[in-house]
């Protein structure tokens, strides 16, 4: 049961993180949203693992959190001119 709530409040972050990337004024606050996001999914996947006993989506949470930060990473040096 306590599973249950938690995921609700992860996908309730993870609404709030798509609202933000919709109406944030600056590119800026749209990356920002955008890394939020990816991480609290990557919360949500460390949770479905233990809930469901299955392992293998710590490897697709680590994974995932790993291109998420490359990719912040290449958004943030365009929005610096740094490309």
């Amino acid at each position: 049961m306590k599973e249950l709530i938690f995921i609700f409040i992860i996908g309730v972050g993870i609404i709030l993180c798509i609202i933000r990337m919709i109406i944030g004024p600056t590119a800026a606050d749209r990356a920002i949203a955008m890394d939020t996001a990816t991480t609290v999914a990557v919360a949500l996947l460390v949770l479905l693992a233990f809930v469901f006993d299955r392992y293998v989506y710590l490897d697709v949470a680590l994974v995932y959190s790993i291109i998420s930060f490359v990719g912040l990473i290449a958004i943030a040096r365009y929005l610096e001119k740094g490309i």
